[in-house]
């Protein structure tokens, strides 16, 4: 998968997306801020979100479309969307501003006609929101585009997931990630259910990743380290300045350490190899050999007692131990001496 000039593999760096999501607080100069302030904390990607009140839902105050359960409780879901959406005379700005900073930038749409503002801006790649991975015809019709797909899984059971993948290769589009994705805000730490990371990309054949909600870097962590190779984060410059999506999001520091954790994670997880590196190798000199601990004439017997296997690790092998005890040696050493071979008289059909 390929997403702008990021290449995303299973040996490539994680890539880490900075969701803008409504902490712009409805301030285009806002939303200009954070894609720097994202820039400068090493993420590689600013998304957005795609929709109006009107594209996501309606504006009907019955008891369905009242928020239950949730930080944005009692709220009806068109004026929660109302206050949060981005407007969409700002996309190409925004797009552009990602672009001088060096950032990619792509988006969630909410709708058809959505979709066809994006391909104006010739989006590279489409992000599946969790709770429009049921919306099939959506999917359809965003994976026909031939761009890079990445799935939100927050609400979804098993059918669900195979019937998005399903959607996306009927429509001649494997360019897929599924991102393990708790849809709780703030989402409780031990939720996240990291293991899943792993399982997903096993069980579909995709790229997995994360889409976090829990606070602090703690999660983005153990996901690199159960292969996810997208995070996504909601980032905003300030929580002071409010917004629906504050509460949860990180602000510049926190992405930046959050990234820098990432970064070293990735360091630490490496490549199975056994091969010693020079520095490895060098250890090796305080590993275990046998030596002479008491001085040994020629024709004397190793004992328990003139010879042990001890530290540093320039001696025999330690493994040679039981095969020269009861054997002679053929020559005068001193305690300190290593052992080799060649100093021992073995015993035939000992």
């Amino acid at each position: 998968m390929k997403i702008g000039s990021f290449k995303i593999d299973q040996q490539s760096k994680v890539f880490i997306i900075a969701e803008l999501s409504a902490n712009h607080n409805g301030s285009l100069a806002n939303a200009l801020e954070t894609i720097k302030a994202a820039k400068r904390a090493g993420a590689d990607c600013i998304k957005l979100q795609t929709y109006t009140a009107d594209t996501i839902t309606i504006d009907c105050k019955k008891d369905d479309f009242k928020i239950k359960g949730t930080i944005w409780e009692d709220k009806y879901l068109y004026d929660l969307y109302k206050d949060a959406y981005t407007p969409w005379e700002w996309h190409k700005q925004l797009f552009e501003a990602a672009e001088k900073e060096g950032l990619i930038c792509f988006s969630s749409p909410f709708d058809f006609s959505a979709v066809d503002l994006l391909e104006d801006l010739n989006v590279p790649a489409y992000k599946i929101a969790s709770f429009e991975i049921t919306d099939i015809p959506l999917i359809e019709y965003i994976a026909s585009k031939g761009k890079p797909i990445i799935i939100s899984t927050g609400i979804a059971t098993n059918e669900d997931i195979e019937l998005a993948l399903d959607a996306c290769r009927r429509m001649g589009n494997n360019e897929i990630a599924l991102l393990k994705c708790t849809s709780s805000y703030p989402a409780p730490i031990e939720e996240a259910n990291m293991i899943m990371v792993k399982d997903l990309a096993e069980r579909y054949g995709v790229i997995s990743g994360l889409s976090d909600h829990t606070m602090g870097s703690t999660v983005p962590i153990v996901a690199t380290c159960f292969g996810a190779k997208i995070i996504e984060k909601h980032f905003i410059i300030d929580r002071s300045i409010g917004g629906p999506d504050a509460s949860f999001s990180m602000n510049e520091q926190e992405f930046s350490d959050m990234v820098k954790a990432v970064r070293e994670a990735e360091k630490a997880i490496g490549i199975v190899d056994y091969t010693l590196t020079e520095k490895q190798q060098k250890g090796r000199d305080f590993c275990r050999s046998l030596y002479v601990v008491k001085d040994i004439k020629a024709g004397e017997v190793i004992t328990k007692d003139n010879v042990k296997s001890i530290r540093p690790g320039f001696g025999l092998h330690p493994k040679y131990y039981k095969e020269i005890l009861g054997n002679t040696v053929n020559k005068d050493l001193e305690k300190g001496d290593r052992l080799y071979l060649d100093c021992v008289e073995i015993k035939k059909n000992k």
